[in-house]
């Protein structure tokens, strides 16, 4: 009797032992833990809202949210990515998509839609475009920002000028910010800011211009629309609507349009909590849809959840992102008022988060979108814009001679990249 309870006793153990060792292993296993790369901690709350909900209807799949500051999330991903410790899945921008991608890094969600999981028509098509590398999308779109013209109702009710519409163009806007801008009362019309997503990237596609070819490989630069969408800004430096480029160095154009001193301002999706919250501009600002160029356009840029190519547990890791991409998740993730949710349909929430504010502009523009142009290594000919384009904009040299330079060194650029 005695033997025969050692050997139960012994294989109850090894029983116990055997279930210990699998429950958070991968195949076969009872319950998978996966890791979830986040890098801003005022979203967390509601990411953890999903992942609590996600859970309820996956009780073996445990997500754990890692959180990294923006300014180290990228390095310390790249280590991880030399080093095959990705989180199981985590978040992406179009600046950094394309290295990723192309280097195999990330999974394609080709098969997700094939078994109807995710309806990539549910989301902006510039944004869905965003994410697509040769033919292969790789990531679900989370949420997205676009650019709108921000006004201070009370100096345009100064002036007398009505405030900017659907009906605007490139010369009621370059007219209105003559009548706007007062010398005297040290007060500009509009701030011509050498801003490349929510300034002159809306202008030179507005202009029939491009910044980089679709192939990847050629710089738009140097083509005479390109060039047009530049010297719109730089005009008005040179007419005196505008501060100059020393001026705006000196106290940024928010700060300018935040204290009064200046009446317009191209600006994003995500400037409108501060400028709310702002105690001049609360209840001064509205903001209407960008003016027409030779057409209409926006640029476009959002986050994407992605999954890492060589993740340990492909199929539960395809799940979560799945119902990352659901309504559900973009409902919870509205109701914060961070961000605009991706899924079509969700933003209403966010709309009326702000009712002082006519949010449904940006909204709206993610119909004429344009994504926001990168490459394999975008950061490096955006350091090109900066330094080159910081010149004319200080109108040291003429804008079609910076840009015309420009072209040459992201050209280069490109060509290393390929």
């Amino acid at each position: 009797m005695k033997k025969l309870c050692l050997i139960l006793v012994s294989v109850f153990l090894l029983c116990l032992v055997s279930a210990c060792s699998n429950s958070e292993s991968g195949s076969g296993s009872s319950k998978v833990t996966l890791r979830y790369g986040i890098w801003d901690k005022n979203q967390k709350p509601a990411m953890q809202k999903i992942v609590d909900e996600f859970q309820k209807k996956h009780p073996e799949i445990n997500v754990k949210i890692e959180v990294t500051p923006y300014d180290q999330y990228w390095t310390k991903l790249e280590t991880a990515a030399t080093g095959k410790s990705l989180p199981d899945v985590f978040w992406m921008n179009g600046p950094n998509f394309i290295k990723y991608s192309s280097n195999d890094m990330l999974m394609p969600i080709n098969n997700l839609t094939k078994k109807d999981k995710v309806n990539l028509g549910n989301y902006p098509k510039a944004l869905v475009n965003l994410y697509t590398f040769k033919g292969k999308t790789y990531g679900i779109p989370k949420d997205f920002d676009t650019i709108g013209l921000f006004y201070n109702k009370k100096l345009f009710d100064e002036a007398h000028i009505p405030y900017p519409d659907e009906t605007w163009d490139w010369d009621k806007l370059k007219a209105a910010a003559k009548k706007l801008t007062n010398k005297e009362k040290g007060v500009w019309g509009i701030a011509a800011r050498m801003e490349n997503q929510a300034g002159f990237y809306n202008t030179i596609y507005q202009n029939g211009g491009y910044v980089i070819s679709d192939d990847k490989k050629k710089s738009g630069y140097d083509q005479p629309e390109t060039i047009g969408g530049l010297k719109f800004w730089i005009d008005m430096i040179k007419d005196g609507s505008s501060p100059t480029q020393a001026q705006m160095t000196e106290t940024t154009p928010s700060a300018l349009f935040e204290s009064g001193k200046v009446a317009m301002i191209y600006d994003g999706s995500w400037m409108q909590i501060e400028y709310e919250q702002n105690e001049y501009t609360k209840d001064k600002v509205d903001v209407a849809p960008l003016p027409k160029g030779k057409k209409k356009a926006n640029i476009i840029h959002g986050l994407a959840n992605v999954v890492a190519a060589n993740t340990q547990h492909k199929k539960e890791a395809q799940e979560f992102l799945a119902f990352l991409g659901s309504k559900k998740a973009s409902l919870i993730q509205a109701k914060s008022g961070t961000v605009i949710p991706a899924y079509n349909g969700t933003q209403k929430l966010w709309v009326k988060s702000n009712p002082n504010v006519n949010l449904q502009v940006f909204i709206d523009s993610a119909k004429y979108a344009v994504p926001l142009p990168s490459s394999k290594n975008t950061s490096k000919w955006w350091d090109d814009e900066t330094k080159i384009l910081n010149k004319a904009w200080g109108l040291e040299i003429p804008v079609d001679e910076a840009a015309k330079t420009l072209a040459k060194k992201m050209n280069k650029d490109l060509a290393e990249e390929h």
